[in-house]
């Protein structure tokens, strides 16, 4: 483990005297839990976890962090997917937990606004808002960890992105602390504000690079009077698509449209317990759809959903369809899409890319980036699934049965992972649909960013954050490396 530095050391006696045993963390084998992502791809180290109880503690530690020159990395679940909560390896930075910061300070159900600490976690925001007749209408596979500010720092997705859009969207207001010491207090959910840079809009999304997220205010829905679950057999993800375009036609309220490949659906059945198809015959790809109604005059989903259904059957856009019959199969079909990841690591290893091109080339795109990979990278399998209505998709490629996991990821999984990026930058497409940069897109991003976007990148980040303490090394460098 690396020597605490005299600056480090400086910082958390100061902590520890001015907010108490709680806030402070060094035995080191309370602090390596969070010293590693949760895939298990990047190791850090770090001297200390740092808790701060509310935004005033986090401002007093992050203005003498400021003074001392200590770089410091935010982190609420621990749940990325690239790397972008974990610290670096060598030491050189505390870790900043936003853990203890877990309350709910407001849940107004007539304005459908909720004021909610950083630290708060998913499941959580979605218990409080159900008891109040409201519903948070963002959900991810990692909703039992992951907190507040991450979802805020990274503009999480998700699987109703289709209807309420990313994070971003449901944000109305967020609290902050500048790399500084100084607050920002922007919770106010204003309709229109015209005072100049929104900085809101660039805390969202920053990974914690300008500052420290520690509360948001955030948009809520009504609660769902109805919903109808819905899983189809299709020959294409063209044929998907085709779907989804005739059921947003007839008005259906479909909120999530997942498209999974048979043979990562096989997987699930394989290595997931209790988990069943379907449908009875198997199919090449499948899509998971949910509609929802929010109010009792509306139309019922699953009858919105059967006359589209069996219209797709009989024109055979749809080779077999079934609507779920009750809540506890409607949960069914949904943990066979929840348990794709999961089902892939059982497997063996793979390297993934969270990745966007316009929703009318999805389909195309699944196809042949699939192909152009497997036949550069003979022995390997590339498959795709995920929201194909909002144009994200996972695209996954597979080592060849029988890698040395270690080496396959030190050796070809970074030249697969730039092949795969130049075919999504050629496709007009992003290498960061909804899990961020981190820092397992860094140089991936340095290399293929048009160089506009990394100027205004790094100029904003030099302007809030010029000594680079806040999360060093994730989303962008203050200068290019050498």
């Amino acid at each position: 483990m690396p020597e605490t530095t005299s600056a480090q050391q400086q910082l958390i006696d100061f902590v520890l005297e001015k907010f108490g045993a709680k806030a402070v963390t060094v035995d080191p084998g309370e602090v390596a839990p969070w010293t590693t992502d949760w895939r298990g791809r990047y190791h850090g180290d770090a001297p200390a976890l740092l808790s701060p109880a509310n935004t005033q503690e986090v401002a007093a530690i992050m203005a003498r962090a400021d003074a001392l020159g200590v770089a410091i990395v935010p982190q609420g679940g621990n749940t990325s997917m690239v790397g972008g909560a974990t610290p670096p390896p060598d030491g050189s930075a505390l870790i900043l937990s936003l853990r203890r910061m877990n309350s709910i300070r407001s849940l107004n159900p007539e304005d459908n606004l909720a004021v909610v600490e950083a630290g708060v976690i998913l499941q959580t925001l979605h218990e409080a808002a159900e008891a109040a007749g409201r519903r948070f209408p963002l959900t991810l596979g990692a909703r039992g960890s992951a907190t507040v500010g991450g979802l805020c720092s990274t503009n999480a997705g998700g699987t109703q992105v289709l209807r309420h859009g990313t994070m971003r969207a449901l944000i109305a207001g967020v609290e902050a602390v500048l790399p500084n010491g100084e607050i920002h207090n922007g919770l106010s959910a204003l309709k229109k504000d015209n005072r100049g840079y929104d900085l809101n809009q660039l805390l969202i999304g920053a990974e914690g690079t300008l500052g420290v997220i520690t509360a948001a205010t955030l948009r809520l829905r009504p609660a769902i009077v109805k919903r109808a679950v819905a899983w189809a057999g299709v020959e294409t993800p063209r044929d998907a698509l085709a779907l989804l375009r005739q059921l947003e036609a007839r008005d259906a309220g479909v909120e999530s449209f997942e498209i999974i490949p048979g043979d990562s659906l096989a997987l699930v059945l394989e290595h997931i317990p209790d988990t069943r198809a379907p449908l009875q015959d198997r199919h090449p790809w499948h899509v998971l759809i949910e509609a929802v109604s929010e109010r009792t005059d509306s139309p019922d989903p699953r009858a919105a959903l059967e006359a589209p259904l069996a219209a797709a059957l009989e024109t055979g856009r749809i080779r077999d369809a079934v609507l779920a019959q009750n809540e506890a199969q409607a949960d069914a079909f949904w943990k066979l899409r929840d348990s794709l990841s999961e089902a892939e690591r059982a497997s063996g290893p793979a390297v993934q890319h969270d990745i966007s091109v316009p929703v009318a080339t999805m389909p195309a795109f699944m196809i042949d980036a699939a192909r152009a990979a497997e036949t550069r990278f003979p022995g390997t399998h590339a498959t795709a699934f995920g929201h194909l209505g909002d144009g994200n998709v996972h695209f996954h490629v597979r080592a060849p049965e029988g890698a040395d996991r270690d080496r396959w990821y030190a050796e070809e999984a970074p030249v697969i992972s730039r092949f795969v990026n130049d075919l999504v930058v050629a496709a007009d497409g992003s290498i960061s649909a909804e899990h961020g940069i981190g820092q397992m897109k860094l140089k991936e991003l340095e290399r293929l960013a048009p160089p506009t976007r990394l100027h205004a990148l790094r100029a904003i980040k030099r302007a809030l954050d010029p000594k680079g303490i806040c999360n060093p090394g994730k989303l962008v460098t203050l200068a290019p490396e050498a």
